[in-house]
C-alpha cells in the first residue's frame, strides 16, 4: 500500500508540472489542420493523426518541465509567486529530475517524429527538429524566449501556425492558405494564454529582470492587446473560411468577448489563474466548434 501510494504521488507530481489544464493548447490545432485537410478533400488518415497528437502533447509537456527548472534555477519562482506551485521551486524535485524528465519527454517525441518522418517526408523533419528546438530555447540557452518580449509571437508560430500546417500536410501532402489563416485564429488564443500568465506576474518578472511583452508595453495595452489577440480569430476565419467559419466561429464569439472584457477590468493577482485556464478553454472551444463544422 505504502509504495502503490508513492507511486500515486510521483505521478501526480509529473500531472501537476506538466500543466494539464494548457495541453489543449497544443492538441487543438493538430485535429484541426487534419479536419481542414479533410474538408478540402484529403483521405482520412489515423495513424498519422493520433501520432501527431502525442507528439505535440509530449512537446508541450517538455517545454513546460524545461521552464519549470529554469525559472527555478533562475530564482524567478520564488515565494511570492502568484502562479500555481511550480515543482522544482517548491523542492517537489529537483532540478535534475525534472530535466531528465523534460528530455525523456522530447526523447519520446522524437521517436514518434521518426514514423511522422516515414509519412511526411522532409518538411514533416523541419517541422519536428524546429519545434524541439524551440521548446528548449523558451527556457534554455543564456537568453531563453520566455525571458524577452518574443514569447508570444513564439506561442503563435508553433501553437498556430505551425502546428496546423503541418497535420494538415501529414493528411494532404501540401501546404494551403487555408490552413496558415487557420493556425494564425487558434495562435492568437494560445498567445492570449501566455499573455495572461505574464500580465499576472508583471511586477515579479520586472524585479527579475525579465522583460516580457506584458512587461514592456504596460498593464493597460497588454490588456487591450489581449482583447486583440481574443476577438482577431473571427474576422480572420471570416476572411478565409466563409460561411463555414462564420457559423462555427460565432457561437465562441460570446465566450471570447465577455473574456475581453473582463480581463480588461480584473486586478492583478492570483485569481488570475482562473483566467488563464479560462482562456485555454475558449482556444479549445472554438477549435473544437470548427474542427465540428469542417467535418460536417
Amino acid at each position: 500500500m505504502a509504495d502503490t501510494g508513492r507511486r500515486g504521488l510521483k505521478l501526480g507530481l509529473w500531472w501537476m508540472a506538466i500543466r494539464p489544464r494548457t495541453l489543449s493548447l497544443s492538441a487543438i490545432p493538430v485535429v484541426a489542420g487534419s479536419a481542414l485537410a479533410w474538408h478540402e478533400g484529403a483521405s482520412v488518415v489515423w495513424l498519422p493523426l493520433i501520432v501527431a497528437l502525442l507528439c505535440a502533447l509530449l512537446i508541450q509537456a517538455g517545454t513546460n518541465l524545461f521552464n519549470d527548472v529554469g525559472d527555478a534555477l533562475r530564482g524567478n519562482d520564488g515565494p511570492t509567486r502568484l502562479g500555481p506551485a511550480r515543482v522544482t521551486a517548491s523542492g517537489l524535485a529537483t532540478p535534475g529530475q525534472v530535466r531528465r524528465a523534460a528530455l525523456a519527454t522530447f526523447l519520446a517525441a522524437l521517436l514518434g517524429g521518426i514514423y511522422l518522418v516515414v509519412v511526411g517526408g522532409w518538411p514533416i523533419l523541419a517541422i519536428g527538429l524546429a519545434s524541439l528546438a524551440a521548446g528548449w530555447a523558451y527556457s534554455g540557452g543564456p537568453r531563453p524566449l520566455s525571458y524577452t518580449a518574443w514569447g508570444e509571437v513564439f506561442v503563435m508560430l508553433f501553437f498556430g501556425l505551425v502546428a496546423v500546417a503541418g497535420s494538415h500536410y501529414l493528411q494532404s501532402s501540401g501546404f494551403t492558405v487555408s490552413a496558415l489563416w487557420l493556425g494564425l485564429a487558434l495562435g492568437c488564443h494560445a498567445a492570449a494564454v501566455l499573455l495572461v500568465n505574464n500580465v499576472r506576474d508583471l511586477e515579479a518578472d520586472r524585479r527579475a529582470g525579465r522583460r516580457t511583452l506584458a512587461s514592456v508595453l504596460g498593464t493597460g495595452p497588454a490588456r487591450g492587446l489581449y482583447a486583440v489577440l481574443m476577438l482577431a480569430p473571427f474576422p480572420l476565419l471570416a476572411q478565409q473560411l466563409g460561411v463555414i467559419g462564420v457559423g462555427a466561429a460565432w457561437l465562441a464569439l460570446p465566450v471570447c468577448l465577455w473574456l475581453a472584457l473582463r480581463f480588461r477590468h480584473q486586478p492583478p493577482g492570483a485569481q488570475m489563474n482562473h483566467h488563464l485556464a479560462r482562456t485555454a478553454q475558449a482556444q479549445l472551444l472554438l477549435g473544437a466548434l470548427l474542427s465540428i463544422a469542417l467535418l460536417w
